[in-house]
């Protein structure tokens, strides 16, 4: 499992909200690198109510050992009550690359 990589997904209220948040996880390692994509539409239920929103959406890298980590750090920072945290491990990939999603979250 120490050697796995994963995607893990988030989404946030806004561009400076998953930018402030993206920061805090990459500096402190739980992830390599986060990719933050500005303009995503959301619609899903809430409380018994279709919501719809405009919503930041991230795709961070990390490896599975700093998974609990990221996960812990993103719940206590994230302002929603129950923030999206879905985590995909990577099959896959350019061994380098992978290497590197591994080496930067030490």
């Amino acid at each position: 499992m120490a050697e796995e990589v994963l995607l893990v997904l988030s989404t946030f209220p806004d561009a400076a909200t998953a930018r402030r948040i993206a920061r805090q996880l990459v500096e402190e390692r739980c992830a390599a690198c986060a990719n933050i994509l500005p303009a995503v539409e959301s619609i899903y239920w809430w409380e018994n109510k279709l919501e719809q929103a405009n919503e930041t959406l991230v795709c961070f890298k990390t490896s599975a050992e700093r998974f609990a980590a990221l996960q812990t750090t993103l719940r206590r920072l994230h302002p929603y009550d129950v923030p999206e945290i879905l985590a995909f491990r990577v099959v896959d990939g350019l061994p380098e690359y992978l290497r590197w999603v591994q080496e930067s979250c030490q």
